[in-house]
């Protein structure tokens, strides 16, 4: 057997967690854009894992807003301020929702799975435009955070954390999320969403029920949709209904599709790399911005069909030189029998 060891590809990732975080602690000026690129990283696993499994979701924004809401009427109406609590409570609403959504949704594929992700995302959208108690089209700040009792005021006062504390914990939640869903990546279930995607029949006669693996990874897209929500609602200070439009919901696609969906750290580069050019965009062509994001949409299309994921450097090296390759279905359904 040989000695596993580690490739250019795995050192340059470690490399870049650390660069991230010392960039993002120490350059201010990065800070809130790497704070926020890290909170809709989190939401773009969860696509990830669905387009894994042959499904396009255009209403994850549906969960990133009820994420964001969460933190918002807890904070506003309930009192609570502690992140500790905060952010277990807006994924697990996620969790919830997308739970109780997935009976219907494992039900179907394609097109028709991602216009109804779309539709259940735009009638929350219109709930909350037209609910004076939720803030209206206006929304509500959130204001006011701790962790473990630090940001708190010692005069009475209200206090927050500091952008380089917050940006420490959206930071730390992202490696967490990372580690969990590269883990599940590995799991039996984890591997069923591309056999599901290459030959869902299949699946169903090796014993394994494709709805209900659908249902799972749902879920966690739905979980992971929340948290990321709740890290950019404290990020931001603000939450408002345009969380929850499909535009948003077209960011975390857009992310998704441009860092592929191979590794569990590749939407975070994506996200970083989305709001690095939407600033650029912004700055030097403010009038034409939506026009320069199409032509990076068509290019990595045209020449990374897979992604990030398709650059040599995270292309995975062969057992043997010379060994013959398992089909991409065989490697797929390998290890899917009980």
């Amino acid at each position: 057997m040989s000695k596993q060891t580690f490739g250019p590809g795995t050192w340059a990732l470690l490399a870049g967690v650390v660069a991230l975080g010392v960039i993002g602690a120490s350059v201010q000026s990065w800070q809130f854009m790497l704070t926020v690129a890290l909170g809709k990283g989190v939401v773009a696993i969860g696509v990830a894992l669905l387009l894994r499994s042959g499904l396009a979701s255009f209403g994850q924004a549906l969960y990133y807003a009820v994420g964001a809401y969460t933190i918002g009427l807890a904070t506003n109406l309930l009192g609570w301020h502690e992140l500790a609590l905060l952010l277990p409570a807006a994924a697990a609403a996620g969790a919830v929702l997308a739970f109780a959504l997935g009976f219907l949704l494992s039900r179907y594929r394609d097109i028709f799975f991602a216009m109804l992700t779309l539709a259940l995302s735009m009638i929350v959208y219109g709930l909350l435009m037209n609910t004076v108690e939720l803030g209206g089209s206006d929304g509500f700040n959130v204001h006011g955070l701790t962790l473990l009792g630090l940001g708190a005021s010692t005069d009475g006062t209200e206090s927050n954390l500091a952008g380089t504390a917050l940006f420490g914990v959206v930071f730390v939640v992202s490696l967490i999320s990372v580690a969990l869903v590269s883990w599940f990546m590995r799991t039996r279930a984890g591997r069923l969403g591309p056999a599901i995607r290459d030959n869902e029949i299949r699946v169903e006669y090796l014993g394994t029920s494709a709805r209900s693996n659908i249902h799972l990874t749902y879920v966690i897209a739905g979980a992971l949709g929340g948290l990321g929500g709740a890290l950019s609602s404290f990020t931001v200070g603000h939450i408002d209904p345009d969380m929850a439009f499909w535009t948003t919901s077209g960011d975390f696609i857009f992310i998704a599709v441009l860092s592929g969906t191979g590794y569990a750290f590749a939407p975070f580069v994506g996200a970083i790399l989305l709001e690095v050019v939407r600033s650029a965009a912004y700055q030097y062509a403010p009038n034409s911005w939506h026009l320069v994001m199409g032509v990076i949409m068509l290019s990595i299309i045209a020449f990374l069909p897979t992604g990030l994921t398709s650059l040599r450097l995270f292309r995975k090296k062969a057992t043997e030189p010379g060994a013959p390759q398992a089909s991409v279905k065989q490697q797929n359904l390998k290890g899917v029998k009980a």
